[in-house]
């Protein structure tokens, strides 16, 4: 029988054809890095990107050849924003419904109150390790100091974490150290010894470069968490920023503030007739700038030095990171995100955290290791430009947030973004993005809540917010909000701050399209309004299971 033949070229077609088909069968398009990076109480004024005076050429840098988000928003206080950016989900249903350090008694033994990243909230991080990627993490964990609790069991290969919520920046005294030094660092879940010149940023920078590093040997993608603790309380910086910003703050609160607001709107960051929120009153518990003696003045300047030469050092070391990146190849198909966890930090924490045997806050000494101060109120209003209030609150001051988010080179968009969006839109994005489903909402997933974020890619491709009518609502210590599309609904206790009250809220309006400084309540002129979205708050209360206090 004779052998059937076929013609050259038609054989090299088929070939090609095959082999084409073979090469789209196997082809995976790379995944993207993701690198995350939380600064701890930064203002929203504080980068030069956003109108301060702060040299911070990394960030800005981003923010050009990035996006740079206007209405990004987190929760008011530290630990609940990360619960909320590990699982994707409220506060609430994750286990902060409050912090774990002002659980109040009716609040106890109640879901959603564990006071830690409970097991029924997914965690971004072990959702991406099982999609492919290697999971790195260094910083502040500030979700639970349980052994069973930490990093390292929640899906992160390689961790150097901060189990509280704040620390000294540099190594604990070894005699007679502060509540504040009296904290647990971890590696992997193992105890560690701290070398002497730690300094936080710093040493957190060099040690997820050297996890980077080890990482790309497999050719697996990283998802990397940068939790840096700077520029929380305590302010201490390094020696040779120390003395960079000496002066630059000596005409007082109100000078620089003002600067900042200007400059915001010669950014495109405010309209130029936006309405900035009005100054707490001055009185003697919390004076002006020409209430101070001139001692008094020299003291408060130097908090604001330091605090600078903080930010300034964050950026430098996110320098540092981005550089790494670049040089190892991987920066082009890198997400970037980098945002701050709360709004400025007003708090006085010597209530909290008195001065121990080896605290030195000579003037000499401020900023310098042994040293415990913050900034004060006054100096938080200034970050927190133009915003009302700071952390601690659900007003503007405490929730929205200077954030930039960088995609990879292939996807990349810049300017400015005004849509809405808030931080646990980050889980989801980061899923959509890796190509890893959201995890199911089917019967047999009733165990863990599911992921109620929403994917920011189509609003990072430049198709608008994520939420419906832009959508979000939120509660702590008892303050709360609930904003729809330009309204907003705030309610606040008459003593706002970190123990939840019996206190009835007290219900403000405002129009955050015209009014982000929250200056003029429009309760009584829309009061059906008030009671509609009052309604809807109460709604989301219910669902994510809000504890009220007794009455």
């Amino acid at each position: 029988m004779p052998r059937l033949r076929m013609p050259l070229t038609l054989l090299m077609g088929a070939l090609a054809l095959s082999s084409s088909l073979a090469m789209a069968a196997s082809a995976d398009p790379a995944q993207p890095n993701i690198l995350l990076i939380v600064a701890d109480d930064l203002g929203y004024s504080d980068l030069g990107s956003y109108g301060g005076e702060i040299s911070t050429p990394t960030l800005d840098g981003l923010a050009r050849e990035g996006m740079q988000f206007t209405s990004m928003y987190a929760a008011p206080t530290c630990s609940i924003t990360r619960s909320m950016l590990m699982s994707g989900t409220d506060n609430h249903l994750a286990g902060l419904g409050t912090m774990a350090e002002a659980l109040q008694p009716f609040q106890r033994d109640k879901p959603g109150y564990e006071g830690y990243l409970n097991r029924r909230s997914y965690s971004i991080a072990q959702l991406l390790k099982e999609g492919g990627y290697n999971t790195l993490m260094v910083g502040k964990w500030h979700l639970g100091l349980e052994p069973d609790q930490g990093p390292d069991q929640r899906g992160f290969e390689q961790s150097f974490t901060l189990l509280e919520g704040g620390a000294a920046h540099f190594k604990p005294s070894s005699v007679e150290p502060t509540i504040l030094e009296q904290v647990h660092y971890r590696e992997n879940g193992k105890a560690v010894e701290l070398p002497d010149d730690f300094y936080s940023t710093d040493f957190y920078t060099d040690k997820l470069i050297s996890y980077l590093q080890n990482s790309k040997k497999d050719g697996k993608p990283f998802f990397a968490y940068a939790a840096y603790t700077a520029p929380h309380w305590p302010l201490q910086a390094p020696a040779e920023y120390l003395d960079k910003y000496k002066g630059r703050f000596d005409q007082g609160y109100d000078s620089v503030r003002l600067a900042r607001i200007e400059r915001m709107k010669s950014h495109g960051l405010m309209a130029s007739d936006a309405r900035p929120a009005n100054p707490l009153p001055v009185n003697p518990k919390l004076p002006g700038w020409q209430q101070l003696s001139p001692e008094q003045q020299r003291v408060e300047a130097r908090k604001m030095e330091i605090y600078a030469a903080m930010v300034d050092n964050l950026d430098h070391n996110i320098g540092r990171l981005l550089d790494y990146l670049r040089k190892s190849g991987q920066y082009d198909n890198t997400l970037i995100v980098f945002m701050s966890d709360n709004g400025a930090a007003g708090e006085n924490h010597a209530r909290f955290y008195p001065p121990g045997a080896s605290t030195d806050n000579s003037y000499a000494n401020l900023g310098r290791k042994g040293s415990q101060i913050d900034y004060g109120l006054r100096w938080a209003e200034v970050s927190a430009a133009p915003f009302h209030l700071f952390k601690g609150t659900t007003a503007e001051g405490g929730i929205s947030v200077p954030a930039i988010i960088q995609m990879p080179k292939a996807q990349r968009r810049q300017g400015l973004e005004r849509g809405v969006a808030r931080v646990d839109d980050l889980a989801p994005t980061f899923l959509d993005l890796a190509g890893i489903p959201v995890p199911s909402e089917a019967p047999s997933n009733t165990s863990k809540h599911p992921i109620t974020g929403q994917s920011m890619l189509p609003m990072l491709a430049g198709n608008g917010s994520p939420h419906r009518n832009d959508s979000l609502a939120g509660e702590l210590f008892g303050n709360a909000y609930y904003r729809e599309g330009n309204l907003k609904l705030l309610g606040m206790r008459p003593q706002a701050g970190f123990g939840d009250n019996a206190q009835p809220l007290q219900w403000q309006l405002f129009d955050v399209a015209q009014d982000r400084g929250e200056t003029t309540d429009l309760a009584t002129s829309q009061p059906e309004t008030v009671q509609r979205l009052k309604a809807a708050w109460l709604k989301y209360a219910g669902q994510v299971g809000v504890v009220f206090a007794p009455h």
